[in-house]
């Protein structure tokens, strides 16, 4: 009785209260008419705003019930509060009705409001709440009670340039083995997915599989495969005993041909902005938990889908080109007009060594030749129609400098000197420039910063300032301590192509930072390199490239010990590339794989 006793005292000071703020909720009561069921209702309100499910129970006619069913909808709803209001009320006699309304404050800053009537009846001259489920929702049935229910949306996808898409929602598989399942069979079982894993892990050993397995408290792991590996491995061992299948939600490649290293980068960076809001729904469930009615229901909000710059008619051009060359080689494109990348192609040979296409560093040989140039240019020593020498040899410092093969044009335009690729006039230009002069002016082309470009990691390279002049001398055609990558390269091409060296970027809407730029290209150098990147084409090194569009570039054999490397940078339109064979020789390899390239595109492509 003194537990009762207790619980009424409660109740009966609460009916005195006509607004309570508690810390769970709040209750707004309008004025009660006199000897009406209002303050009795408020006191119920006020007591299940606060969660005080008990107390208000007490105020019903059936507060097991009544304390029963409200415990029950607030855990249904794992609601944080209640804000409860008094919309109006009658009585006639013994029974009358409060209108009220309802606001739930439920996870992750939802709420649901709704209105209801409450039903009240009097006995021996008390107001009491008559109890029914009703009294929580008005299409809540009795035996019934509320849930939250949390619907994710479907994840957005990945979708390069052209509009297609690249990444999307999917699933990959893990498989486990669990012995105590497997009993008796373990080691028949081991045997099977050694078979079945072999193509993917030639080091298991049966015996030794069945023996970890045994030891391990939980399930062994054992791989995790995407779905075309999992249909094969699942037909063979999918219904051995003891082997667990786990389905798990991932992002995943739409064509595994497709820039792999540059979409798996892209996936790790953009995976958290896929999401989007999950809908929710209230709904009604019986006793036995199952959902009898959609109370409430709020659709979830997909994420936008992501852009990528990639290029599927370039990509897949730029990919067949060097999947046809036997030695490491790759190639670079970006679009000059907006600093889009539009393809990083490596055949399977380069990928043993990482990214290289946007990080491995190499010597340029004569593609260099666009940065000296254009130096030579901006500082007034020469223009395109100025007569140097290209002798065959040139003696400078302790240096003696070749023209490859030993050729000799005697005295020839800087343009011309440009075209055919004369180590000498190159050389000599370097060698009048200050410590800093090629540093400097690489930088003006991108070589030397540092582009931090979100979803890719990128090297441009490298131009040390050396007072020593050999050194210099060597700079100034592409060897001595120059090195690049061939995205670097792609960033040259694509300076002289805009005019000023566009900033590089991957992901739509997300900004490259950039550490320490070079100065602006000034409009001479633009104006002086481009017609002598289209006359290597027509009439120079790169003749071979004669019939597919306007494209202007310059060729490179860079020497390293044991060998050379073949480059090829240029532009045709608003499309940009540096293209190398590591290795390959002649820079005619170079030229011919982008001939490839730009044949495998759609006509006049960008151009």
């Amino acid at each position: 009785m003194a537990s009762r006793t207790s619980s009424v005292s409660r109740a009966a000071a609460l009916l005195a209260v006509t607004v309570v703020v508690g810390a769970a909720g709040a209750l707004t009561a309008c004025t009660p008419k006199p000897n009406g069921p209002e303050p009795v209702a408020e006191a119920f309100f006020a007591a299940l705003a606060t969660g005080d499910t008990g107390v208000a129970a007490e105020l019903a006619d059936k507060p097991t019930d009544a304390r029963t069913a409200l415990t029950e909808a607030w855990a249904g709803l794992q609601a944080t509060g209640l804000d409860a209001q008094i919309m109006g009320s009658k009585y006639a006699e013994d029974t009358g009705s409060v209108l009220y309304r309802y606001t739930w404050h439920l996870p992750k800053d939802r709420t649901w409001t709704y209105d209801g009537r409450l039903n009240m009846i009097r006995d021996e001259g008390r107001w009491r709440v008559r109890w029914s489920a009703a009294g929580l929702h008005p299409d809540l049935g009795e035996n019934q009670t509320f849930a939250l229910r949390a619907e994710a949306p479907r994840r957005a996808s990945v979708n390069e340039r052209g509009g297609s898409d690249v990444l999307v929602p999917g699933y990959v598989y893990h498989y486990s083995l669990d012995a105590r399942a497997a009993a008796g069979d373990l080691m028949p079982t081991a045997v099977a997915v050694v078979d079945a894993l072999r193509p993917f892990d030639n080091t298991l050993d049966p015996q030794r599989l069945a023996e970890l397995a045994s030891s391990s408290a939980t399930p062994m792991s054992l791989i995790t495969l995407r779905k075309d590996d999992n249909d094969r491995v699942s037909a063979a061992i999918g219904n051995r005993p003891g082997v667990v299948i786990t389905p798990q939600p991932e992002m995943v490649a739409t064509d595994d041909r497709f820039a792999p290293a540059i979409i798996n980068q892209v996936k790790q960076s953009v995976t958290d902005q896929l999401n989007g809001q999950a809908g929710w729904r209230i709904v009604s469930v019986n006793q036995n938990g199952a959902e009898v009615d959609v109370l409430n229901e709020v659709p979830g909000a997909p994420a936008p889908s992501i852009t990528i710059s990639l290029d599927r008619s370039v990509q897949n051009a730029a990919q067949d080109a060097v999947n046809m060359v036997g030695r490491k080689a790759m190639i670079v494109a970006i679009k000059p007009s907006t600093g889009e990348i539009l393809a990083v192609a490596q055949n399977a040979a380069a990928d043993a060594d990482g990214p290289t296409a946007t990080m491995g560093l190499y010597p340029p040989g004569s593609t260099f030749k666009i940065v000296t140039a254009g130096a030579a240019i901006d500082r007034d020593m020469a223009t395109p129609n100025t007569l140097l020498g290209c002798p065959g040899t040139l003696d400078i410092g302790h240096r003696t400098v070749p023209n490859y093969g030993g050729f000799d044009l005697g005295t020839v335009p800087l343009s011309r000197a440009f075209a055919s690729s004369c180590n000498t006039t190159f050389a000599e230009l370097a060698s009048k420039m200050p410590p800093r002069g090629l540093t400097t002016a690489a930088a003006q082309y991108g070589i030397g910063p540092d582009y931090i470009v979100d979803g890719i990691t990128t090297v441009t390279g490298s131009v040390p300032p050396t007072v020593n002049l050999a050194e210099r001398t060597e700079d100034g055609f592409g060897q001595g301590k120059v090195l690049v990558s061939p995205f670097g390269m792609a960033l040259v091409a694509a300076t002289v192509a805009a005019g000023k060296t566009p900033v590089p970027q991957l992901i739509e809407g997300r900004p490259t930072e950039i550490t320490d730029p070079g100065a602006p290209i000034s409009p001479k150098m633009v104006d002086g390199l481009r017609p002598m990147m289209r006359l290597v084409v027509t009439n120079g090194t790169a003749t071979d490239l004669e019939g597919v569009g306007d494209i202007r570039g310059k060729t490179g054999e860079a020497e390293f010990e044991g060998g050379s490397h073949a480059w090829f940078a240029g532009y045709r339109g608003d499309l940009a590339f540096a293209a190398l064979i590591v290795g390959g020789g002649s820079s005619e390899y170079a030229v011919r794989m982008c001939k490839d390239m730009f044949k495998g595109l759609p006509p006049d492509y960008l151009a």
